[in-house]
């Protein structure tokens, strides 16, 4: 069997003092599947930084000229709610490419994994919400400029309903927007996704598993994708800080085998990140995201 491809990078843990949002997550993702066995050493890739002229297809000029010259405004820094650095820079960008990476590896092997991720806040002139720029976005348009596919889907199943994508594929129907979130949680407003399902407070797994199943009935049918992006968010989770949602673990492991699955039967390949994950304790959080490798692990193909 194929060994599931899982792309990280260390910049990816940045020092952005004391935040709600853990970024040693992502190292500690990867120690833990290294130690269980999970993943090997030699299934790891490492990423480039997105180009300029990949950031171009979503990014506006100014706003990436500013990102990237450090020279955000004030109003523009409060809104992404991080300080920012150089190093977060550095981070944003890899994980740009990184992601592209992963839906390039994903047409391959049928499944593969980013360590990183899912940063669905940033919009095309700025960012929000701990999102500097929009990786999923890079990714989805990449992928259809290099002519490998011509539609892709965004699943997104953070608790946040991902404002930033939705917004940028707002007219365009070879990428189709799908968000499953809790209503009444930030961000607000909430553009139009192609398909969004708004959550109640408190939908525990079995009401949450029921309406995604129908959701992606809608996903396949009306965009019909050659590849999908699937941000495997750990922020439903019950204890979740940000969350308002009340998944458990094992049905956070259930959503992700259902799309794991229904994407394989209908023979789509699906690029995984890790999104969203701001539990009470980190071990949760990390746990969570370690689960949705393992799903993906089980379902990788050839």
């Amino acid at each position: 069997m194929t060994a599931l491809p899982v792309v990280w990078a260390p910049e990816y843990e940045v020092d952005i003092g004391p935040h709600v949002f853990p970024t040693s997550k992502y190292r500690l993702v990867r120690e833990r599947l290294l130690e269980e066995g999970a993943v090997r050493s030699a299934q790891l890739g490492r990423p480039s930084r997105a180009t300029r002229e990949e950031l171009l297809r979503v990014h506006g000029s100014g706003y990436l000229n500013r990102v990237l010259e450090g020279q955000l405004t004030r109003r523009e820094e409060r809104l992404l709610e991080l300080p920012f650095s150089p190093a977060l820079r550095a981070a944003s960008l890899l994980c740009c490419g990184g992601t592209l990476l992963t839906g390039r590896l994903a047409l391959e092997h049928g499944v593969a994994v980013h360590l990183g991720g899912g940063f669905h806040h940033a919009f095309a002139d700025h960012g929000e919400g701990f999102c500097l720029l929009n990786d999923v976005a890079v990714a989805a348009a990449g992928l259809r400029a290099e002519g490998v596919v011509r539609r892709v889907a965004v699943v997104d199943l953070d608790v946040h309903h991902g404002n930033g994508t939705a917004s940028i594929f707002q007219g365009e129907p070879a990428v189709y927007t799908f968000s499953m979130h809790q209503e009444r949680n930030y961000p607000f407003p909430k553009p139009a996704s192609d398909l969004d399902v708004g959550l109640e407070d408190g939908v525990a797994d079995h009401g949450y598993l029921e309406r995604l199943d129908r959701a992606l009935d809608r996903v396949l049918e009306d965009g019909r994708p050659e590849v999908a992006l699937y941000l495997a968010g750990a922020d439903p989770y019950r204890e979740d800080q940000l969350g308002g949602l009340a998944l458990s673990m094992q049905g956070l492991a259930d959503r992700d085998q259902m799309v794991l699955e229904r994407f394989g039967e209908a023979h789509v390949p699906v690029g995984v990140v890790l999104a969203g994950g701001y539990a009470f304790r980190l071990s949760d959080t990390v746990e969570i995201h370690c689960n949705s490798v393992r799903a993906a692990a089980r379902r990788i193909t050839n």
